[in-house]
């Protein structure tokens, strides 16, 4: 299902991919590198499964709050909306999401050191209600 940005905004109050509050990741967007190549996500061996590129547009991405908060869902393995970016006001509900896994890579194509995330569907396939 396609929705507009102010619908994906009730859920995911800020521009930022990684959406966090106290430290809980809330939501993440993605677009998988086609309108922002700094952040080059990827599927997976299976559709089950998405490579998340972590907080930080330029240089080596450090341990700030957004991917502290990614960190942290490692272990509390609560499941989050993805939100996909197809174009202007465009966004694909992709279904609930656990980060199952977080390393600090050197990224060598961008040249630089990136946090990298393994998402695991969680399931539903329905938008949550606000």
């Amino acid at each position: 299902m396609i929705y507009p940005w102010n619908a994906v905004s009730s859920i995911h109050t800020s521009r930022n991919g990684i959406c966090q509050k106290n430290g809980r990741v809330v939501s993440l967007l993605t677009d998988f590198g086609r309108i922002n190549p700094c952040y080059p996500d990827f599927q997976g061996d299976t559709d089950e499964t998405i490579h998340y590129t972590g907080s930080g547009r330029r240089g080596d991405q450090k341990l700030d709050a957004a991917n502290r908060a990614m960190l942290n869902a490692v272990k509390t393995g609560h499941a989050v909306p993805l939100f996909n970016k197809l174009g202007v006001n465009r966004w694909e509900y992709m279904g609930l999401w656990k980060v199952s896994d977080g390393s600090y890579i050197f990224d060598e194509s961008r040249r630089r050191m990136v946090w990298r995330f393994t998402l695991e569907k969680a399931g539903s396939d329905e938008l949550p209600a606000d």
